[in-house]
């Protein structure tokens, strides 16, 4: 009974005693806790919007790079995409070299860490880190250039607030972003475009290897550097891949036997024009894209390398490329060479404002169409004339006498084109031209003159490519757009009426072609400005406008610089480097007036300046009556309804011709009036003209 009373009080007793040790111990774990929780809150948050600032890249209209620019830290790191821009074959051996259970763990592996403690164990050394793909991330959001505890701890709280805020996709893109492939090189992406030349979407298994590669000792294995290095790096990726099963003996073999690259290739700059002028426009965007094409693009800056290359030392290119349908540039080549400081290679040239030569001729043709008082088959002199002081002469100082309008445009005659002008109104024109869009630049405190038709005036070789395509578009023209937005809220501008446009696109399809060019194919006009200072050509089929310039930055003459032998052959051969035939024109509007001159109304057979229009005793110039200019006409177009419109006019010379928006309906008989077919509804031109090439014109809207 006595061992039972004292054997009580001793377990009693230890029970006591271990109180103390446990309390203490949980204590010490709060502490611990505590002290870890506020470390953990004392790293701040992750600096991930400094981790996510890449180089602002700039892609063509399919996402190819067209120029990339370094960060302002002199880094190149491109954004990547791994789903779309990446080799899956390079991503399935990072994973297998790198992280096994990437898309498994929370940004912590336990049984790599435990292998990596057990190899330190039993070899002595480090063979593998354990370190996930999240916490390398970690470790290049957060750089430590020394390895310690402490970093492989914070390594490891910063990868789990990783996992909890962005996503495996996420983490992956960023981690090939930010990961180091020596020098100034960072992300895949970069590494790929500098070793290889070409983007990391498909690659062979010795270039996926090496970039796998690489980061683990970046400068140390240097390709530019230390290539040897490089390549016994990649070797024994690709012997550990073969250990694991991940790549077959023989593709290793072969993998190893390719050499690895000694050299870094430029970073592309293909459009640099335009790539400079996106980024002024777009400041904050880390990714633009335009509407270039980048095959397209390199094609034609070759094109005007070789071809300035020829022209002389100092003489520069600028070509433009303009989809006709939707008013996309496709190519932009503002100088024969950007780098070339002779050439003033960094001078946008397809920007610059110069004398246009003869390109306007075709909108004054366009607007005489559009008038009524010619047509393409017409007669016109082309004899000596004055107007005022101002004496017209043709760039061979000969006259070709009488000849078809259709053959005085094609022969870019000056002297004809100033007498429609002339009639037509340089005022007009102006006015009409910049309603299509076009930027006119004047010398100061002048009006437009008759001089502007041969070149008085100041123009872009955009504008230029932007009024061809309007004819292209049958008399609309759409502002060009090089900057893809989610939002296209561009109108279409009117240049000249449909059948106009037409009439001008036929004629110009007829011009002789230069000696690489093909007849009928391309509608097509040169231009030479006053004392060969520029030397253009501008050109359209059914798909595309291009123009294209040609002459000195500085604005010095260059000797037998002419458009037709300058300019018109660097078109035809840029057409071809499209890789495309050419599309044929639109076809003629309905009721457009096709005709041998002797078929042609008598008033429009001849086409006689305003000088040549003397009337005899009464006779009045013709005058519509009816309808009235600015008026509304109701029209019954309904089914068994008079949709006749009549026209009355008063004074002219016999016959009198009525042209309803450029198209021939008729003529009108002795009681001056006749009644004709309305247009659609919207604003329709009438023209009557009578015998002697006098004209009245009235707008008016049909409802």
């Amino acid at each position: 009974m006595s061992g039972t009373l004292t054997t009580a009080p001793v377990r009693g007793s230890r029970w006591q005693g271990l109180r103390p040790i446990l309390a203490i111990c949980a204590v010490a774990t709060l502490v611990t806790a505590g002290a870890f929780a506020a470390w953990v809150v004392s790293l701040g948050p992750l600096p991930l919007a400094q981790a996510q600032q890449v180089s602002t890249t700039v892609i063509d209209r399919n996402g190819k790079l067209l120029r990339a620019y370094a960060m302002a830290d002199g880094r190149w790191r491109l954004p990547v995409d791994a789903k779309t821009a990446v080799d899956p074959g390079y991503l399935k051996l990072l994973f297998a070299y790198e992280d096994k259970r990437f898309y498994a763990h929370h940004g912590i592996d336990p049984l790599a860490l435990s292998r990596a403690g057990f190899q330190l164990l039993t070899r002595g050394h480090i063979v593998s880190g354990g370190s996930t793909i999240t916490m390398q991330l970690a470790r290049l959001i957060e750089p430590r250039h020394q390895r310690s505890v402490y970093a492989k701890l914070r390594q490891m709280v910063r990868a789990v607030e990783l996992e909890r805020q962005l996503s495996k996709d996420q983490i992956l893109d960023l981690y090939l972003a930010l990961a180091p492939f020596g020098g100034n090189l960072e992300g895949v992406r970069a590494a790929s475009i500098a070793y290889f030349g070409k983007e990391p979407k498909r690659l062979s298994l010795a270039e996926a290897a090496l970039l796998v590669a690489l980061p683990q000792s970046p400068e140390r294995r240097r390709l530019d550097r230390y290539p040897e290095a490089a390549h016994a790096a990649r070797d024994r990726v690709l012997e550990r891949m073969v250990e694991d099963g991940v790549v077959s003996k023989d593709d290793s073999a072969q993998a190893r036997a390719t050499p690895v690259p000694k050299l870094r290739k430029q970073i592309p700059i293909l459009a640099p024009h335009s790539s400079d002028q996106a980024i002024a426009t777009m400041k904050d965007a880390p990714v633009i894209k335009l509407t270039l094409d980048a095959a397209l693009q390199r094609n034609l800056e070759v094109l005007a390398r070789d071809r300035a290359i020829a022209q002389g030392p100092d003489v520069s290119v600028a070509i433009v490329v303009v989809d006709d349908e939707t008013g996309d540039v496709l190519a932009r080549v503002g100088s024969a060479d950007y780098f070339d400081e002779r050439r003033a290679g960094q001078v946008d040239m397809t920007r610059a404002v110069r004398s246009p030569g003869s390109t306007l001729k075709p909108f004054i043709y366009g607007l005489a169409f559009e008038d009524g008082f010619v047509h393409p088959d017409s007669l016109i002199e082309d004899r000596p004339i004055r107007f005022g002081t101002y004496a017209p002469e043709n760039f061979d100082m000969t006259f070709q006498g009488t000849v078809p309008i259709r053959r005085a445009l094609q022969l870019s005659l000056n002297v004809p084109a100033i007498a429609l002008l002339d009639r037509v109104g340089a005022s007009r024109l102006s006015s009409r031209l910049k309603q299509a869009g076009t930027n006119l630049v004047l010398p100061k405190d002048e009006a437009p003159g008759l001089a502007m038709g041969l070149g008085g005036v100041g123009i872009t070789l955009q504008d230029l490519a932007q009024l061809y395509s309007g004819l292209a578009r049958l008399g609309a023209t759409k502002p060009l757009r090089e900057i893809m937005q989610a939002n296209d809220s561009r109108d279409t501008m009117r240049l000249m009426d449909q059948a106009a446009a037409w009439q001008v696109g036929n004629v110009l399809l007829g011009t002789p072609p230069p000696e690489n060019g093909v007849h009928n194919r391309i509608a097509f006009k040169t231009g030479t400005s006053y004392g060969y200072r520029d030397a253009w050509s501008v050109g359209f089929d059914g798909r595309i406008t291009i123009g294209v310039w040609v002459g000195r930055p500085d604005g010095a003459p260059v000797p037998g610089l002419v458009g037709r032998t300058a300019a018109a052959p660097i078109l035809f051969d840029a057409f071809a480097r499209t890789g495309k035939m050419p599309a044929v024109l639109p076809k003629p509007p309905r009721g457009v007036l096709v005709a041998s001159n002797a078929k042609l109304p008598p008033p429009l057979r001849r086409f006689r300046p305003l000088g040549e229009l003397v009337r005899s005793g009464n006779d009045q110039a013709p005058h519509i009556q009816f309808p009235l200019n600015g008026s509304r006409i109701d029209v019954d177009q309904s089914e068994g309804g008079h949709a006749a419109m009549p026209v009355k006019v008063a004074g002219g010379v016999l016959p009198l011709t009525v042209l309803v928006n450029g198209v021939s309906a008729g003529d009108i008989d002795s009681r001056r009036q006749r009644l004709i077919d309305p247009p659609g509804p919207g604003f329709a031109r009438l023209t009557v003209i009578d015998a002697t090439g006098a004209a009245d014109t009235v707008v008016i809207r049909v409802q």
